[in-house]
């Protein structure tokens, strides 16, 4: 079965150009025209994806994004009229996986989609990543902490749980900012700005679930992940 597109877009003329490239590509779809219908929706069907108007009447774009990301770790290709580095890092760190400015351009929207679900795909052919006390598993997007005390989920974010698959892939080896950055998302400019934060978030989850801190800086190179914790 096509992969389900959720389109969250408070105009209806975009929505319904967003829909028929989508559909032309090979995509199903699904439309809300205000948030709460939004969250409604994915709450019902579990789309693959979700293209989130920042604008959305009601709850707004910013307000869903923070409620998805509360759910899970369903993609998001945000959307806004602002097209400056404020708002897309601000995208960023709330957890979108990409961003477009308005107008859309539905076949850069499509190019994106398409490039995040392969990322996906690719991910999900991992069995279960284990590294010392980590497990990871690229499927289930799971990712847990096991110690004498007991097993712990990460609760991560999309961003976060990608970076921790790369990682986890090749413990020991120095990634950098660039190869994550790529890894993660297809908007490589706007991702090495946020990697940082992006690490630095995962880095205390870990940390806060009883590992030690495994995400360790190799000055002027990247990151890598140690696995003697």
């Amino acid at each position: 079965m096509s992969q389900l597109i959720l389109i969250a877009d408070g105009d209806a003329e975009v929505g319904e150009r967003l829909d028929v490239h989508l559909r032309r590509e090979g995509f199903r779809t699904v439309g809300a025209m205000d948030g709460q219908a939004a969250l409604d929706l994915h709450g019902r069907v579990r789309p693959d994806l979700i293209l989130l108007d920042a604008g959305l009447p009601g709850r707004d774009g910013w307000d869903v994004l923070g409620e998805i990301r509360r759910r899970g770790p369903t993609p998001v290709v945000m959307t806004a009229a602002v097209d400056d580095g404020v708002s897309r890092v601000q995208a960023l760190r709330i957890g979108a996986d990409d961003y477009l400015a308005r107008p859309v351009d539905a076949l850069e929207a499509a190019t994106r989609v398409h490039a995040i679900l392969r990322r996906l795909a690719g991910a999900s052919g991992a069995g279960l990543l284990k590294v010392g006390a980590l497990e990871v598993d690229p499927a289930g997007y799971q990712a847990a902490v096991v110690t004498p005390e007991g097993r712990r989920k990460l609760a991560l974010t999309l961003t976060e749980f990608r970076i921790l698959v790369q990682l986890a892939q090749a413990p020991s080896r120095v990634f950098s900012r660039a190869e994550l950055s790529e890894g993660c998302r297809p908007s490589r400019a706007s991702d090495t700005r946020t990697l940082d934060s992006h690490v630095s978030h995962l880095r205390r989850k870990l940390v806060e679930s009883g590992a030690t801190e495994v995400v360790v800086n190799v000055r002027g190179v990247g990151y890598r992940l140690d696995p003697a914790f």
